[in-house]
């Protein structure tokens, strides 16, 4: 079974959402909260969470494992937001983990103007947390879509983060 699931555990595209186990709205508070912690720490302010977001990214999650391998979503698609994926082995991350391994390229964030945010020149190496701690972004969504061997993570954002020529403090 392929389980999607966001905080009020709707149904997506014909795909049957659970409750059940780790995909809980525990894990999707999980995530929030999260990402909470790390904005709390750099004095950012808290995300609210957006049912539309967590739709719009649950929606994703079956083309993610269409493809098996992670691949942003045409911008084009997804007007004011912004996109942080993660994949992984299916039941083998906690939602503090995943979003974890965003917030783990923090050693490589200084503060400046986007894209120069990085210290090794690459803002790549940075873009998720920059996304994460981005200061005027309000509003993430997220859901977490299981395949047979693999979940992936897919949050989104609103207003959209890392915008050129922005301070990122």
């Amino acid at each position: 079974m392929i389980r999607v699931a966001t905080l009020a555990i709707p149904i997506l595209a014909g795909i049957q959402a659970t409750t059940a186990g780790a995909r809980s709205a525990t894990s999707l508070e999980r995530l929030l909260a999260a990402h909470n912690a790390e904005r709390a720490r750099v004095g950012a302010p808290p995300l609210r969470w957006d049912m539309r977001l967590a739709q719009a990214a649950g929606s994703y999650g079956p083309v993610l494992a269409r493809l098996g391998r992670l691949q942003h979503s045409p911008k084009a698609s997804r007007p004011g937001q912004r996109e942080n994926l993660w994949m992984g082995t299916r039941g083998a991350f906690s939602p503090e983990q995943m979003v974890g391994t965003w917030i783990s390229e923090r050693r490589y964030f200084r503060p400046g103007v986007f894209p120069n945010v990085s210290s090794t020149g690459n803002w790549y190496h940075v873009g998720h947390y920059s996304q994460l701690v981005w200061r005027t972004t309000t509003h993430v969504g997220c859901a977490i879509y299981s395949s047979r061997t693999t979940d992936y993570l897919i949050c989104r954002y609103s207003p959209p983060g890392n915008i050129d020529g922005r301070l990122v403090p």
